[in-house]
Protein backbone atom coordinates (compact mmCIF):
# COMPACT_ATOMS: atom_id res chain seq x y z
CA UNK A 1 0.00 0.00 0.00
CA UNK A 2 2.78 2.39 0.93
CA UNK A 3 4.65 1.64 -2.28
CA UNK A 4 1.48 2.12 -4.29
CA UNK A 5 0.81 5.45 -2.57
CA UNK A 6 4.37 6.52 -3.26
CA UNK A 7 3.98 5.65 -6.95
CA UNK A 8 0.74 7.65 -7.12
CA UNK A 9 2.48 10.62 -5.50
CA UNK A 10 5.38 10.35 -7.96
CA UNK A 11 2.88 10.18 -10.82
CA UNK A 12 0.77 13.14 -9.74
CA UNK A 13 3.30 15.41 -8.03
CA UNK A 14 5.36 16.36 -11.13
CA UNK A 15 2.19 17.36 -12.95
CA UNK A 16 0.98 19.46 -10.01
CA UNK A 17 4.36 21.13 -9.58
CA UNK A 18 4.65 21.78 -13.34
CA UNK A 19 1.14 23.24 -13.52
CA UNK A 20 1.77 25.53 -10.55
CA UNK A 21 5.12 26.69 -11.91
CA UNK A 22 3.73 27.32 -15.38
CA UNK A 23 0.73 29.21 -14.02
CA UNK A 24 3.01 31.50 -12.02
CA UNK A 25 5.34 31.99 -14.99
CA UNK A 26 2.47 32.85 -17.36
CA UNK A 27 1.03 35.31 -14.83
CA UNK A 28 4.41 37.05 -14.49
CA UNK A 29 5.02 36.97 -18.25
CA UNK A 30 1.63 38.59 -18.93
CA UNK A 31 1.84 41.18 -16.13
CA UNK A 32 5.03 42.81 -17.43
CA UNK A 33 3.89 43.30 -21.06
CA UNK A 34 0.50 44.60 -19.90
CA UNK A 35 2.14 47.26 -17.77
CA UNK A 36 4.69 48.17 -20.45
CA UNK A 37 2.15 48.36 -23.30
CA UNK A 38 -0.26 50.43 -21.20
CA UNK A 39 2.48 52.84 -20.10
CA UNK A 40 3.71 53.24 -23.68
CA UNK A 41 0.15 53.85 -24.94
CA UNK A 42 -0.51 56.39 -22.17
CA UNK A 43 2.68 58.26 -23.02
CA UNK A 44 1.83 58.22 -26.72
CA UNK A 45 -1.73 59.65 -26.43
CA UNK A 46 -0.55 62.30 -23.95
CA UNK A 47 2.31 63.44 -26.19
CA UNK A 48 0.09 63.59 -29.28
CA UNK A 49 -2.63 65.55 -27.43
CA UNK A 50 -0.11 67.99 -25.90
CA UNK A 51 1.67 68.61 -29.20
CA UNK A 52 -1.60 69.24 -31.05
CA UNK A 53 -2.94 71.58 -28.35
CA UNK A 54 0.22 73.68 -28.71
CA UNK A 55 0.05 74.06 -32.51
CA UNK A 56 -0.66 77.69 -33.53
CA UNK A 57 -3.10 76.50 -36.21
CA UNK A 58 -5.12 74.62 -33.61
CA UNK A 59 -5.10 77.49 -31.12
CA UNK A 60 -6.14 80.05 -33.73
CA UNK A 61 -8.95 77.91 -35.14
CA UNK A 62 -10.34 77.09 -31.67
CA UNK A 63 -10.12 80.74 -30.64
CA UNK A 64 -12.08 81.68 -33.76
CA UNK A 65 -14.83 79.20 -32.83
CA UNK A 66 -15.40 80.60 -29.32
CA UNK A 67 -18.02 83.07 -30.51
CA UNK A 68 -20.06 80.33 -32.22
CA UNK A 69 -21.81 79.25 -29.02
CA UNK A 70 -22.34 79.90 -25.31
CA UNK A 71 -23.10 77.78 -22.23
CA UNK A 72 -26.81 78.45 -22.68
CA UNK A 73 -26.83 78.00 -26.46
CA UNK A 74 -24.21 75.46 -27.54
CA UNK A 75 -22.74 75.66 -31.03
CA UNK A 76 -23.72 72.97 -33.54
CA UNK A 77 -21.90 71.43 -36.49
CA UNK A 78 -22.96 74.23 -38.84
CA UNK A 79 -21.70 76.89 -36.42
CA UNK A 80 -18.34 75.14 -36.12
CA UNK A 81 -17.99 74.26 -39.83
CA UNK A 82 -15.25 76.87 -40.55
CA UNK A 83 -13.11 75.56 -37.70
CA UNK A 84 -13.84 71.95 -38.68
CA UNK A 85 -12.66 72.61 -42.22
CA UNK A 86 -9.28 73.71 -40.84
CA UNK A 87 -8.83 71.21 -38.03
CA UNK A 88 -10.38 67.96 -39.35
CA UNK A 89 -7.60 67.33 -41.93
CA UNK A 90 -4.96 67.98 -39.25
CA UNK A 91 -6.72 65.62 -36.82
CA UNK A 92 -7.01 62.86 -39.45
CA UNK A 93 -3.36 63.22 -40.52
CA UNK A 94 -2.09 63.14 -36.94
CA UNK A 95 -4.42 60.27 -35.96
CA UNK A 96 -3.28 58.14 -38.89
CA UNK A 97 0.41 58.92 -38.36
CA UNK A 98 0.28 58.27 -34.60
CA UNK A 99 -1.80 55.08 -34.88
CA UNK A 100 -4.46 56.26 -32.41
CA UNK A 101 -8.18 55.49 -32.70
CA UNK A 102 -9.42 59.08 -32.63
CA UNK A 103 -8.33 62.72 -32.33
CA UNK A 104 -11.06 65.10 -31.09
CA UNK A 105 -10.78 68.88 -30.73
CA UNK A 106 -13.55 70.84 -28.93
CA UNK A 107 -14.53 74.45 -28.28
CA UNK A 108 -14.68 76.09 -24.86
CA UNK A 109 -18.00 74.33 -24.03
CA UNK A 110 -16.68 70.88 -24.93
CA UNK A 111 -18.57 70.71 -28.26
CA UNK A 112 -16.66 68.60 -30.80
CA UNK A 113 -15.10 70.53 -33.68
CA UNK A 114 -13.44 67.38 -35.07
CA UNK A 115 -14.32 63.69 -34.84
CA UNK A 116 -13.74 60.65 -37.09
CA UNK A 117 -17.54 60.36 -37.47
CA UNK A 118 -19.25 63.36 -39.05
CA UNK A 119 -22.39 62.67 -37.00
CA UNK A 120 -20.46 63.32 -33.75
CA UNK A 121 -19.24 66.78 -34.78
CA UNK A 122 -21.17 69.59 -33.16
CA UNK A 123 -22.09 67.28 -30.22
CA UNK A 124 -20.88 67.99 -26.70
CA UNK A 125 -18.41 65.50 -25.15
CA UNK A 126 -20.21 63.34 -22.57
CA UNK A 127 -17.15 62.39 -20.49
CA UNK A 128 -14.66 64.39 -18.39
CA UNK A 129 -14.36 67.90 -19.79
CA UNK A 130 -15.09 70.44 -17.05
CA UNK A 131 -11.72 70.00 -15.32
CA UNK A 132 -9.86 70.02 -18.65
CA UNK A 133 -11.65 73.17 -19.80
CA UNK A 134 -10.65 74.65 -16.44
CA UNK A 135 -6.99 74.08 -17.30
CA UNK A 136 -6.17 70.57 -16.01
CA UNK A 137 -4.78 67.62 -18.01
CA UNK A 138 -6.67 64.31 -17.84
CA UNK A 139 -5.27 60.84 -18.58
CA UNK A 140 -7.33 57.71 -17.92
CA UNK A 141 -9.86 55.22 -19.21
CA UNK A 142 -13.41 56.40 -19.94
CA UNK A 143 -16.44 54.98 -21.73
CA UNK A 144 -17.44 57.11 -24.70
CA UNK A 145 -19.39 56.74 -27.93
CA UNK A 146 -16.85 54.21 -29.26
CA UNK A 147 -16.63 52.21 -26.02
CA UNK A 148 -13.97 52.17 -23.26
CA UNK A 149 -10.74 53.85 -24.33
CA UNK A 150 -7.48 55.00 -22.80
CA UNK A 151 -7.44 58.70 -23.52
CA UNK A 152 -5.56 61.91 -22.82
CA UNK A 153 -7.28 65.32 -22.70
CA UNK A 154 -5.22 68.52 -22.80
CA UNK A 155 -6.56 72.09 -22.70
CA UNK A 156 -6.03 74.39 -25.68
CA UNK A 157 -4.98 77.79 -24.37
CA UNK A 158 -5.46 81.19 -25.88
CA UNK A 159 -2.86 83.94 -26.22
CA UNK A 160 -3.37 84.93 -22.56
CA UNK A 161 -3.06 81.35 -21.32
CA UNK A 162 -6.79 80.93 -20.66
CA UNK A 163 -8.29 77.53 -21.67
CA UNK A 164 -10.39 77.98 -24.84
CA UNK A 165 -10.96 74.33 -25.77
CA UNK A 166 -9.37 70.91 -25.51
CA UNK A 167 -7.72 68.13 -27.51
CA UNK A 168 -8.67 64.50 -26.73
CA UNK A 169 -6.67 61.56 -28.12
CA UNK A 170 -7.71 57.96 -27.43
CA UNK A 171 -6.88 54.30 -28.07
CA UNK A 172 -9.63 51.70 -27.58
CA UNK A 173 -9.23 49.38 -24.61
CA UNK A 174 -10.28 46.56 -26.94
CA UNK A 175 -7.13 47.17 -28.99
CA UNK A 176 -4.95 46.96 -25.87
CA UNK A 177 -6.84 43.87 -24.74
CA UNK A 178 -6.32 42.31 -28.17
CA UNK A 179 -2.55 42.59 -27.79
CA UNK A 180 -2.74 40.93 -24.38
CA UNK A 181 -5.00 38.17 -25.75
CA UNK A 182 -2.42 37.42 -28.42
CA UNK A 183 0.27 37.18 -25.75
CA UNK A 184 -1.85 34.77 -23.72
CA UNK A 185 -2.68 32.72 -26.81
CA UNK A 186 1.02 32.32 -27.55
CA UNK A 187 1.75 31.07 -24.04
CA UNK A 188 -1.23 28.75 -23.52
CA UNK A 189 -0.18 25.95 -25.95
CA UNK A 190 3.21 25.73 -24.30
CA UNK A 191 1.66 25.47 -20.84
CA UNK A 192 -0.73 22.69 -21.92
CA UNK A 193 2.02 20.85 -23.76
CA UNK A 194 4.31 21.00 -20.75
CA UNK A 195 1.57 19.61 -18.50
CA UNK A 196 0.88 16.65 -20.84
CA UNK A 197 4.54 15.81 -21.15
CA UNK A 198 5.07 16.03 -17.39
CA UNK A 199 2.07 13.74 -16.75
CA UNK A 200 3.25 11.09 -19.24
CA UNK A 201 6.83 11.25 -17.95
CA UNK A 202 6.06 11.48 -14.23
CA UNK A 203 8.11 8.35 -13.50
CA UNK A 204 11.24 10.16 -14.76
CA UNK A 205 11.30 13.31 -12.65
CA UNK A 206 14.63 14.59 -13.96
CA UNK A 207 13.49 14.39 -17.59
CA UNK A 208 10.21 16.11 -16.72
CA UNK A 209 12.04 18.99 -14.99
CA UNK A 210 14.40 19.35 -17.95
CA UNK A 211 11.46 19.59 -20.36
CA UNK A 212 9.84 22.16 -18.08
CA UNK A 213 12.93 24.39 -18.24
CA UNK A 214 12.86 24.12 -22.02
CA UNK A 215 9.29 25.39 -21.99
CA UNK A 216 10.31 28.22 -19.70
CA UNK A 217 13.03 29.20 -22.18
CA UNK A 218 10.40 29.43 -24.91
CA UNK A 219 8.16 31.53 -22.64
CA UNK A 220 11.11 33.81 -21.84
CA UNK A 221 11.73 34.26 -25.57
CA UNK A 222 8.06 35.18 -26.11
CA UNK A 223 8.29 37.62 -23.21
CA UNK A 224 11.42 39.22 -24.67
CA UNK A 225 9.70 39.62 -28.05
CA UNK A 226 6.71 41.34 -26.43
CA UNK A 227 9.03 43.68 -24.53
CA UNK A 228 10.83 44.55 -27.77
CA UNK A 229 7.46 45.31 -29.37
CA UNK A 230 6.46 47.57 -26.47
CA UNK A 231 9.85 49.33 -26.63
CA UNK A 232 9.41 49.88 -30.36
CA UNK A 233 5.98 51.43 -29.71
CA UNK A 234 7.52 53.82 -27.18
CA UNK A 235 10.33 54.78 -29.55
CA UNK A 236 7.81 55.31 -32.34
CA UNK A 237 5.85 57.63 -30.05
CA UNK A 238 8.98 59.69 -29.24
CA UNK A 239 9.96 59.83 -32.91
CA UNK A 240 6.51 61.07 -33.94
CA UNK A 241 6.54 63.73 -31.21
CA UNK A 242 9.95 64.97 -32.37
CA UNK A 243 8.79 65.18 -35.99
CA UNK A 244 5.65 67.03 -34.96
CA UNK A 245 7.76 69.60 -33.10
CA UNK A 246 9.94 70.10 -36.20
CA UNK A 247 6.83 70.70 -38.34
CA UNK A 248 5.53 73.03 -35.63
CA UNK A 249 8.75 75.02 -35.72
CA UNK A 250 8.79 75.31 -39.51
CA UNK A 251 5.14 76.41 -39.65
CA UNK A 252 5.68 78.89 -36.81
CA UNK A 253 8.43 80.59 -38.87
CA UNK A 254 6.23 80.62 -41.96
CA UNK A 255 8.43 78.14 -43.84
CA UNK A 256 5.53 76.32 -45.52
CA UNK A 257 7.64 74.98 -48.40
CA UNK A 258 10.27 73.60 -46.02
CA UNK A 259 7.52 72.02 -43.89
CA UNK A 260 5.99 70.41 -46.96
CA UNK A 261 9.36 69.06 -48.05
CA UNK A 262 10.04 67.68 -44.56
CA UNK A 263 6.64 65.93 -44.50
CA UNK A 264 7.29 64.42 -47.93
CA UNK A 265 10.68 63.17 -46.74
CA UNK A 266 9.51 61.50 -43.51
CA UNK A 267 6.38 60.08 -45.18
CA UNK A 268 8.49 58.59 -48.01
CA UNK A 269 6.35 60.31 -50.67
CA UNK A 270 7.37 58.88 -54.04
CA UNK A 271 7.64 60.91 -57.21
CA UNK A 272 5.12 59.79 -59.82
CA UNK A 273 6.35 57.63 -62.68
CA UNK A 274 5.69 59.18 -66.09
CA UNK A 275 3.76 56.46 -67.93
CA UNK A 276 2.55 58.66 -70.75
CA UNK A 277 -1.06 57.67 -70.05
CA UNK A 278 -2.52 58.95 -66.80
CA UNK A 279 -6.07 57.83 -67.69
CA UNK A 280 -7.53 61.00 -66.17
CA UNK A 281 -8.98 64.16 -67.68
CA UNK A 282 -7.55 67.64 -67.24
CA UNK A 283 -10.32 68.47 -64.73
CA UNK A 284 -9.29 65.54 -62.50
CA UNK A 285 -5.91 66.66 -61.07
CA UNK A 286 -6.09 64.55 -57.89
CA UNK A 287 -6.94 61.41 -59.88
CA UNK A 288 -4.19 62.21 -62.40
CA UNK A 289 -1.67 62.56 -59.56
CA UNK A 290 -2.79 59.39 -57.75
CA UNK A 291 -2.53 56.97 -60.67
CA UNK A 292 1.23 57.27 -61.41
CA UNK A 293 2.01 57.50 -57.70
CA UNK A 294 0.24 54.22 -56.93
CA UNK A 295 1.86 52.65 -59.98
CA UNK A 296 5.30 53.71 -58.78
CA UNK A 297 4.69 52.39 -55.28
CA UNK A 298 3.51 48.99 -56.52
CA UNK A 299 6.34 48.81 -59.03
CA UNK A 300 8.83 49.08 -56.17
CA UNK A 301 7.14 46.09 -54.52
CA UNK A 302 7.16 44.12 -57.78
CA UNK A 303 3.54 44.42 -58.90
CA UNK A 304 1.62 46.13 -61.71
CA UNK A 305 -1.66 47.98 -61.41
CA UNK A 306 -4.30 48.82 -64.02
CA UNK A 307 -7.11 51.34 -63.50
CA UNK A 308 -10.64 50.93 -64.88
CA UNK A 309 -12.26 54.34 -64.42
CA UNK A 310 -15.73 55.70 -64.95
CA UNK A 311 -15.76 58.89 -62.89
CA UNK A 312 -17.60 62.05 -63.82
CA UNK A 313 -15.71 64.18 -61.30
CA UNK A 314 -12.35 64.33 -59.56
CA UNK A 315 -11.70 62.37 -56.36
CA UNK A 316 -10.60 63.59 -52.92
CA UNK A 317 -7.90 62.56 -50.46
CA UNK A 318 -10.21 60.04 -48.78
CA UNK A 319 -10.62 58.04 -52.01
CA UNK A 320 -6.88 58.33 -52.62
CA UNK A 321 -6.17 56.84 -49.19
CA UNK A 322 -8.65 53.97 -49.71
CA UNK A 323 -7.30 53.08 -53.18
CA UNK A 324 -3.60 53.39 -52.29
CA UNK A 325 -3.95 51.31 -49.11
CA UNK A 326 -5.93 48.54 -50.84
CA UNK A 327 -3.54 48.40 -53.80
CA UNK A 328 -0.48 48.36 -51.56
CA UNK A 329 -2.07 45.67 -49.39
CA UNK A 330 -2.62 43.48 -52.48
CA UNK A 331 0.99 43.90 -53.65
CA UNK A 332 2.45 43.22 -50.21
CA UNK A 333 0.32 40.07 -49.97
CA UNK A 334 2.08 38.64 -53.04
CA UNK A 335 0.01 39.78 -56.02
CA UNK A 336 1.77 40.45 -59.33
CA UNK A 337 -1.22 42.10 -61.03
CA UNK A 338 -3.76 44.46 -59.47
CA UNK A 339 -6.87 45.98 -61.07
CA UNK A 340 -8.60 49.00 -59.50
CA UNK A 341 -12.11 49.97 -60.64
CA UNK A 342 -13.87 53.24 -59.73
CA UNK A 343 -17.39 54.26 -60.79
CA UNK A 344 -19.95 56.92 -59.90
CA UNK A 345 -23.33 55.65 -58.72
CA UNK A 346 -25.56 58.59 -57.95
CA UNK A 347 -23.99 60.55 -55.11
CA UNK A 348 -21.71 57.63 -54.18
CA UNK A 349 -18.49 56.14 -55.48
CA UNK A 350 -18.38 52.37 -55.99
CA UNK A 351 -15.04 50.67 -56.43
CA UNK A 352 -13.08 47.45 -56.16
CA UNK A 353 -9.48 46.26 -56.03
CA UNK A 354 -8.81 42.79 -57.52
CA UNK A 355 -5.54 40.88 -57.47
CA UNK A 356 -4.04 37.56 -58.50
CA UNK A 357 -2.38 36.91 -55.14
CA UNK A 358 -3.05 34.13 -52.61
CA UNK A 359 -6.41 35.61 -51.51
CA UNK A 360 -7.84 35.94 -48.00
CA UNK A 361 -8.77 32.88 -45.97
CA UNK A 362 -12.41 32.93 -44.80
CA UNK A 363 -11.36 32.33 -41.20
CA UNK A 364 -9.45 35.65 -41.07
CA UNK A 365 -11.75 37.72 -43.31
CA UNK A 366 -13.54 39.26 -40.32
CA UNK A 367 -10.30 40.24 -38.59
CA UNK A 368 -8.27 41.81 -41.36
CA UNK A 369 -9.82 45.27 -40.88
CA UNK A 370 -8.86 45.39 -37.17
CA UNK A 371 -6.08 47.81 -36.22
CA UNK A 372 -2.76 45.99 -35.88
CA UNK A 373 -3.86 42.74 -37.57
CA UNK A 374 -1.56 41.49 -40.33
CA UNK A 375 -0.86 38.11 -41.91
CA UNK A 376 2.61 39.34 -42.86
CA UNK A 377 5.65 39.05 -40.59
CA UNK A 378 6.72 42.32 -39.00
CA UNK A 379 10.47 42.56 -39.61
CA UNK A 380 10.71 46.16 -38.40
CA UNK A 381 9.43 45.78 -34.86
CA UNK A 382 7.28 48.88 -35.38
CA UNK A 383 3.98 47.16 -36.09
CA UNK A 384 1.91 46.31 -39.17
CA UNK A 385 -1.79 46.01 -39.99
CA UNK A 386 -2.70 49.72 -40.13
CA UNK A 387 -3.66 50.17 -43.82
CA UNK A 388 -6.92 48.19 -43.82
CA UNK A 389 -7.94 49.82 -40.52
CA UNK A 390 -7.49 53.22 -42.20
CA UNK A 391 -9.68 52.04 -45.10
CA UNK A 392 -12.37 50.85 -42.68
CA UNK A 393 -12.42 54.15 -40.79
CA UNK A 394 -12.56 56.31 -43.94
CA UNK A 395 -15.37 54.24 -45.48
CA UNK A 396 -17.36 54.11 -42.22
CA UNK A 397 -16.93 57.88 -41.77
CA UNK A 398 -18.58 58.43 -45.15
CA UNK A 399 -21.56 56.12 -44.64
CA UNK A 400 -20.08 53.33 -46.70
CA UNK A 401 -18.93 49.73 -46.46
CA UNK A 402 -16.03 47.51 -47.55
CA UNK A 403 -16.10 43.75 -48.08
CA UNK A 404 -13.52 41.13 -48.99
CA UNK A 405 -14.17 38.13 -51.23
CA UNK A 406 -12.73 36.05 -54.07
CA UNK A 407 -11.51 37.84 -57.20
CA UNK A 408 -11.98 36.62 -60.81
CA UNK A 409 -8.20 37.05 -61.07
CA UNK A 410 -7.78 34.27 -58.52
CA UNK A 411 -6.80 36.33 -55.50
CA UNK A 412 -8.72 38.71 -53.25
CA UNK A 413 -11.35 41.30 -54.14
CA UNK A 414 -11.95 44.30 -51.87
CA UNK A 415 -15.25 45.92 -52.89
CA UNK A 416 -16.18 49.28 -51.35
CA UNK A 417 -18.73 52.06 -51.69
CA UNK A 418 -18.97 55.43 -49.94
CA UNK A 419 -20.30 58.93 -50.32
CA UNK A 420 -18.50 61.07 -52.90
CA UNK A 421 -16.94 64.29 -51.64
CA UNK A 422 -19.17 67.32 -51.94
Amino acid sequence: MRASAARIVLLVLPSVVTLAALSATVAIALAAPERTIREATTERVLEVASSLADLPEVREAVAGAMSAGSPSALADAADLAPATAILQPIAELVGEAAGVYYVVITDDEGVRITHPLASERGVQVETTNASVLAGETFVGTEVGASGPSLRAKVPVRGADGTPIGMVAVGVLESQIAGELDEAFGALLPWAVGALVIATLASSILTAAVERRFRRLDVIAAEHAQMRRTATALREQSHEFSTRLHVIHGLLSRGDADEARGYIEEIASVRRPVDTGDDEARDDQPVLAAMIPTVRAELQEIGARVRFDLGLAHDIDEGIVSVVSNLCRNAAEAGAANVVCSLRNQGSRIVGSVDDDGPGVEPRVARRIFAAGYSSKTDTTGLGRGLGLDVVRRIVAGRSGSVEVGRSPLGGARFAFELEAAR
